[in-house]
């Protein structure tokens, strides 16, 4: 995925996903595969933590915002965290930050991702 390397994990059959560097209109696709397999693995709880996130684009606003949809349609939570005060401001002005919980902690984030 260029200019984004995404550091996978798994915590109480939570999935952790961490993408650093940019996601935009180059990789939005690929994500959005990674993330859907995720789902498509029976993770109803997803965790994107964007900590080291540098930019992200309307396309990977659309990826957050269908790999929300799909988790929910499984009855499940996707739950952001760590988001910088630039990324905050893109999901602000975007109005998705009301879509997600949206929390500091990569902890809280899991909890809020096991319902």
């Amino acid at each position: 995925m260029s200019g984004l390397s995404v550091a996978e994990d798994e915590v109480d059959d939570v999935a952790v996903l961490a993408p650093a560097g940019r996601i935009d209109s180059t990789n939005a696709k690929s994500f959005e595969a990674l993330v859907l397999q995720k789902v498509q693995e029976g993770k109803t709880g997803i965790v994107m933590d964007f900590g080291d996130l540098e930019y992200i684009s309307s396309a990977g606003l659309r990826v957050v915002l269908i790999a929300g949809k799909k988790v929910k349609a499984e009855g499940g939570v996707l739950a952001l965290c760590r988001l910088s005060p630039t990324i905050r401001d893109v999901f602000e002005i975007s109005g998705f930050i009301s879509l997600f919980p949206v929390v500091e902690t990569r902890e809280e984030a899991i909890a809020a991702a096991k319902g």
